[in-house]
């Protein structure tokens, strides 16, 4: 564990919760506006490659907060998809 690590880690979990921010709010509109999932799908990705490289750096604080991450970016997306479909089923667009 270093001091990168440590400070890394921090932020992978601040951005777990900024993104928990987003979720929040789809999850109260359930409606899709003005986000592309391909832009979460994108990070949500990079999330998943973060694992990877965080291990073969021991960087464990990262990696552990970096998990996190990815569950969000990975939920976000699922509601992204998930709301749009059923606007699309709705409004027959």
């Amino acid at each position: 564990m270093s001091l990168p690590d440590i400070i890394n880690g921090l932020f992978e979990m601040s951005g777990g919760f900024f993104l928990l921010l987003s979720v929040k709010k789809l999850l109260a509109d359930k409606v899709v506006r003005g986000v592309s999932w391909l832009a979460v799908g994108f990070f949500a990705t990079w999330s998943g490659w973060n694992l990877y490289f965080y291990a073969s750096l021991d960087q464990w604080v990262s990696w552990t907060a970096g998990i996190w991450l990815l569950v969000i970016n990975c939920w976000y997306l699922y509601l992204l998809v998930h709301f749009t479909l059923e606007e699309r089923k709705t409004h027959g667009t």
